[in-house]
């Protein structure tokens, strides 16, 4: 509408899943409701489908569909905002989901939306400010240039570099979706006379460089109120732990926080009611969630949700068409940090791999064969190619579900990277990627 509400979104979405389904139709199922964006719409129509190819299987990447989602859903709502003259930051404050919402599949939004306050502060941080008529960017002109007066500025001064500022949100969903089933084991066993001495947490979730056995520590140290110096853990043994599911999905901190969270309370019970050693286990099993219905696409598909948003600042060579980010502001809403360096560290990489998808990246087959298969033709980012100031900003807004508030947060932050890049460079050159 002219006031700058979204009423009716139409979307066809079409993967390469190449000669085999492999991951495909998981990774499409996100990618259908991240095509939406973290907006209320009350009218949608979406069709998704895999497509068999000659080219190699396609499986899943950080943000398991979410990237090209959102990608699509980001640069409209930004190219609507254009059409009606309007801030993008306005235009997505009016749209925005929140408690209560309810999903374009027909279920409610789980409880704990923060969508709001985390796009308000990545506004904040990168220029705006909300005033009598909404949002608006400090300094910004109405609109950005159009191509044609930027060569006539090129020419006249030549000068070589624009800039703009462009920016984008999202939500991802934490834990398996979809109906399939999603638990997590844990035991914890506490030692001592009168006081409890030492904590032994045993859970096998596997650690492949996000820190997630630093966070069982401090999960069962605060559940436990000892120093995490007093807990020892047992991660190596599946024989003795029930299983606690793979490290995907932005789960491992929501699903294996709660089973040891659930596991310690057993133990202190046993402990308060003189057991020694106090020994308990615990299976969390989250709230269940739903496939969607074939026919009207109605279903519960997630658990729950970590929201983010970005604001990019960039460069545009108008010689080269060479983009280079300068700063990139990432806001992310986890929860409760249990180690705010392991979170910041997954912020920074998430943004400077998302960078590399950005502007780098290039998958190229020809008749089924890979003609980039070498890291001098599919080019990663060096440390001179990511953004010169990477800005983590961390809100910690408890998740009802999570451990003590927490929220999974692995992948958010890689997903609205493209989308904010894109509308800063449209914001330098008025030229929609």
């Amino acid at each position: 509408t002219r006031d700058g509400k979204i009423v009716a979104a139409q979307n066809d979405v079409i993967a390469d899943a190449g000669a085999y389904a492999s991951t495909s139709t998981k990774v499409l199922g996100n990618a259908l409701l991240a095509c939406l964006g973290p907006y209320e719409i009350p009218n949608v129509h979406v069709d998704a489908c895999a497509v068999y190819t000659s080219n190699c299987p396609n499986g899943a990447f950080r943000g398991f569909g979410g990237p090209q989602g959102h990608f699509a859903a980001e640069m409209q709502v930004n190219k609507l905002a254009a059409a009606l003259g309007m801030d993008p930051v306005e235009l997505r404050a009016r749209n925005l989901l929140h408690d209560g919402s309810v999903l374009p599949t027909k279920s409610v939004i789980p409880a704990g939306c923060t969508i709001r306050p985390v796009v308000e502060e990545a506004a904040r941080r990168g220029g705006w400010i909300q005033g009598p008529a909404g949002w608006q960017r400090t300094g910004a002109s109405a609109a950005p240039p159009a191509p044609a007066s930027v060569r006539t500025s090129l020419d006249a001064t030549r000068g070589r570099v624009v800039r703009g500022v462009g920016i984008a949100c999202t939500l991802k969903n934490v834990g398996f979706s979809l109906g399939f089933p999603e638990s997590c084991a844990a035991w914890v066993e506490l030692h001592g006379a009168t006081e409890i001495e030492r904590a032994v947490v045993g859970c096998v979730g596997a650690e492949v460089g996000q820190g997630a056995h630093t966070v069982f520590q401090l999960v069962a140290a605060e559940a436990l109120g000892l120093n995490p110096a007093q807990v020892e853990l047992r991660v190596d043994s599946s024989d003795v732990t029930g299983s606690s599911g793979s490290a995907s999905a932005s789960r491992m901190t929501f699903m294996s926080g709660n089973a040891i969270q659930g596991a310690a309370a057993r133990a202190l019970k046993q402990w308060q009611d003189e057991e020694r050693p106090a020994r308990a286990e615990f299976v969390f099993h989250p709230r269940p969630t739903t496939k969607y219905d074939m026919a009207t696409g109605a279903g519960d598909p997630n658990i729950t949700y970590g929201y983010c948003a970005q604001v990019a600042e960039v460069e545009v060579d108008l010689e080269t068409g060479h983009v280079h980010v300068r700063r990139l502001i990432s806001v992310n809403d986890v929860g409760k940090a249990f180690n705010r360096q392991q979170v910041e560290g997954q912020i920074e990489g998430a943004v400077a791999q998302s960078m590399g998808w950005t502007l780098l990246e290039n998958f190229k087959q020809v008749d089924g064969h890979i003609r980039t298969e070498h890291l001098s033709t599919y080019l990663i980012p060096g440390v001179l190619d990511v953004a010169d100031v990477i800005e983590p900003v961390i809100l910690e807004l408890p998740d009802p579900q999570g451990p003590m508030g927490a929220r999974g947060m692995a992948e958010m932050p890689f997903i609205p990277t493209a989308p904010a890049i894109g509308a800063a460079i449209h914001d330098a050159i008025g030229v929609w990627l």
